[in-house]
């Protein structure tokens, strides 16, 4: 298979990436709190999160999607740049599903459970393939390298890839204690693909809050958890996404740049994690996770470019 952004490990990045390098100190995820550093390409000082001075408006706006969408909706959104918040049930737990993939894949680029070169093939048979498994059920035969496991799991979100993935990381738990190495104390992933996604009212298995994933998300896209080579491969795997044309990029605006990674559950789970660029070339961290009180209730894509209207609008006026 050939990737949608074919590069090399150590490649390098194309176009945009000086959009994506403003790079920040770690800090915990559970926390609201952020080092101030300085951009690596704006020189323009980032911030800790600070209440926006529309955010009193956005959180009604959001509390008002609620009730249109008839779903609970958690938002946890930041301007990297002045640091101003918007946040709705942000510390609230919710179904993490399929966003778990862009984490395996920054676990592997950092080297968890040993991972090699991502040029490494990576054989498999039939019985690992499991429902939404576009890719992987094309390569039986052959495998797939590392880097396009990596690539399918978060652009078409392969969920044979991820299994892969999380194999290569010690499962579920290994991927738990990769959150709590970026100081994620929240975060956690119990099952494999499908299951993780039963997403049940209640259940504590595989779910996140939307601060926790925020917080994380930035840190491995913006921030210093990652190598310089390694963070900016994931940003452009992020990138060419393709799996969000009705949610973040319906919501965004058209001439803004997104990396983002989606997540489908039951109960009406819908989730979109993400870095969006404005114009201006101030970064956006915008996590919308959803869901609603019955199994097998339609998904709302609309409800999560909606929440991504208010965002942009609060968080980037003008931009």
């Amino acid at each position: 298979m050939t990737t949608a952004n074919p590069l090399p490990r150590r490649g390098l990045f194309k176009a945009g990436a000086a959009l994506s390098t403003v790079v920040l100190t770690p800090v915990a995820a559970g926390s609201a709190a952020a080092a101030t550093n300085t951009s690596a390409t704006t020189g323009a000082a980032t911030a800790g999160p600070t209440e926006s001075a529309g955010s009193s408006a956005a959180e009604a706006e959001l509390r008002a999607l609620e009730q249109r969408y008839t779903a609970r909706l958690g938002v946890y959104a930041r301007n990297v740049r002045t640091g101003q918040v918007v946040s709705h049930r942000a510390r609230e737990r919710f179904a993490m599903c399929s966003t778990f993939k862009t984490f395996a894949a920054a676990a592997i680029l950092r080297g968890e459970g040993g991972s090699a070169s991502l040029e490494e093939v990576v054989p498999y048979p039939p019985a690992e393939l499991v429902p939404n498994s576009p890719v992987t059920e094309q390569h039986v035969s052959t495998g797939m390298s590392v880097g396009d496991l990596c690539a399918a799991a978060i652009q078409r979100s392969d969920n044979a890839a991820g299994n892969l993935l999380l194999r290569r990381i010690g499962g579920p738990a290994g991927l738990t204690r990769f959150f709590r190495s970026i100081g994620d104390s929240v975060s956690r992933l119990d099952r494999w693909e499908p299951e993780l996604n039963t997403a049940a009212p209640g259940d504590v298995r595989d779910t996140t809050t939307p601060q926790a994933l925020g917080t994380g998300f930035e840190q491995l896209t913006l921030g210093r958890v990652l190598a310089d080579a390694d963070r900016e491969q994931l940003v452009t795997w992020l990138k060419g996404n393709t799996t969000s044309a009705e949610r973040f990029r319906a919501g965004l605006p058209h001439d803004w740049v997104v990396g983002d990674k989606t997540g489908t559950g039951d109960y009406a789970s819908a989730n979109d994690i993400g870095v969006a660029w404005t114009t201006r070339g101030t970064p956006l961290v915008v996590t919308v996770l959803t869901s609603k009180p019955t199994p097998d209730a339609s998904v709302d894509n609309a409800l999560i470019a909606d929440a991504a209207r208010v965002v942009a609008r609060t968080l980037a006026p003008g931009e």
